[in-house]
């Protein structure tokens, strides 16, 4: 089949990086601040919730729109108290950051272009990081932070897969390069985001994420020249002729959808880590080291620190795999993800055994989970990002990168609601639900595996990454 027709790379012979364009490490630095920028707030947000602004059932009425989410929230699922109150708010607002990509998708492709959208996304982002200064706009501000990631974040990825022309064989590797930049954002943001929060004030914390969007949306100005044309500057030098999708691409569109569909779960189980998995590490983990009392906000940098080590190995390994004509195809490789994020939860059935309300545990048992979320994480994320700039139509991508976070957008508010269960069931009990779902997902994608696998080829070759 001929390589889908996603990016014609307007620079990619031009001056190189470690054998790659030079727009990639803008690109890369780019999200590695838009990321530190949304998990430094991330690794706050239920903490805030529960242990400051709905700590007291009149704490809230002082924040804009407080008793229209609240009352809207409670017509659905009854009373609730602060700690479900805020994981509902946690799921629907990290859902809602994965939904609006779709139509910021949309709007790139059809109207103003990926660049663009992505400027307008960062400004966005940024306003609503300093509006969390402010207790009583912390709704708007959250606002903010979902338009303004509906614009930037389809945008930047696809940006990636521009840079190379097509079967070139450099892409699934530089999204790799750019999955480590995400992570470097994330690894740092929870030290210097969540320990200015928890040791100075909120406040502090929010507004240091704030500053770190600002970053990433200078620097991205400032490299514009190092990128390729997105594909609205391309198409408007071109013929104006809309030609509607062949048999063939719709076949590889459905098949996408289907694949961001079976990942829903997944993310459910993943997102945890910044939901209850955090309220285990603040109130069941022991953080003394030395003497030293360390913020239980680091805890969500275990994440991205095991993606700088484990992401060179995987990949050594599949490159391994591949000269043995044994690796896995992608789809393969997200059902492995989801069997691994399940069992990882296998390992908190083992912590919780035992463990009162007030009980403290090693912090080994969480780091052995986020060990194994983090390789799933690793077989599934950057490998679906890669497929859908392969699969997708080129006229569409974006909006088909839209879609692969619709699948996060379903999953984080599966998130939420699967924490609102925290406090009612027995800890062991709740770990072994989430094991359960990561297997039963990563079932269904093994089941589905080969004919999806020929749907989104065309011709049956698998997609390896």
């Amino acid at each position: 089949m001929r390589e889908p027709q996603v990016a014609l790379a307007g620079v990619a012979q031009g001056r190189t990086i470690l054998g790659h364009p030079v727009g990639l490490f803008v690109l890369f630095f780019t999200e590695m601040w838009e990321r530190f920028s949304y998990y430094g707030m991330r690794s706050l947000l239920v903490l805030y919730m529960v242990d400051h602004l709905f700590l007291h059932p009149e704490a809230g009425h002082s924040v804009l729109g407080f008793g229209l989410v609240k009352g809207g929230l409670e017509a659905i699922f009854g009373p609730l108290e602060p700690q479900p109150l805020s994981s509902q708010i946690y799921g629907l607002y990290t859902a809602l950051v994965y939904l609006t990509p779709f139509f910021g998708g949309m709007l790139a492709d059809r109207v103003i272009g990926q660049r663009r959208a992505v400027i307008l996304g960062a400004v966005l982002m940024a306003v609503g990081h300093f509006l969390m200064a402010v207790e009583s706009l912390f709704f708007p501000a959250l606002l903010f932070l979902i338009l303004g990631s509906g614009a930037f974040k389809p945008n930047i990825s696809t940006q990636v897969g521009s840079l190379y022309p097509p079967g070139d064989p450099r892409r699934d590797r530089a999204f790799t390069i750019f999955y480590i930049g995400i992570n470097l954002g994330a690894f740092f943001s929870p030290l210097v985001c969540g320990t200015l929060g928890q040791r100075l004030g909120w406040h502090y914390g929010f507004g240091a994420a704030g500053v770190g969007m600002v970053a990433g949306l200078c620097l991205y100005l400032f490299g514009q020249r190092t990128l390729a044309p997105d594909l609205l500057m391309r198409t408007a030098r071109g013929p104006k002729e809309k030609k509607p999708l062949t048999r063939d691409e719709w076949r590889r569109v459905l098949a996408l959808v289907l694949i961001c569909a079976l990942n829903i779960v997944f993310w459910g189980i993943y997102e945890q880590q910044g939901n209850t998995l955090q309220l285990w590490a603040d109130r069941n983990t022991k953080w003394n080291f030395l003497g030293l009392h360390i913020p239980s906000t680091w805890f969500q940098a275990f994440n991205p620190f095991m993606i700088f080590l484990l992401a060179p190995l995987l990949n050594t390994f599949w490159s391994w795999q591949s000269r043995r004509r044994s690796e896995p195809s992608s789809i393969m490789k997200m059902a492995m993800g989801c069997f691994l994020g399940g069992a990882a939860y296998a390992v908190m059935i083992l912590a919780a055994h035992g463990t009162g309300p007030e009980e403290h545990r090693s912090i080994a048992w969480l780091l052995g989970t986020v060990f194994m979320l983090t390789v799933g994480e690793l077989y599934l994320s950057p490998i679906g990002l890669s497929l859908v700039t392969k699969a997708a139509p080129a006229r569409i991508v974006s909006m088909m990168m839209g879609v692969w976070f619709l699948s996060s957008f379903f999953g984080n508010y599966l998130s939420g609601f699967l924490g609102t269960f925290w406090e009612q069931m027995p800890k062991g009990a709740f770990f072994l639900m989430l094991t359960g779902l990561g297997l039963g997902g990563g079932l269904a994608i093994w089941l589905l595996g080969r004919p999806l696998e020929r749907a989104v080829a065309g011709n049956g070759r698998r997609h390896s990454n």
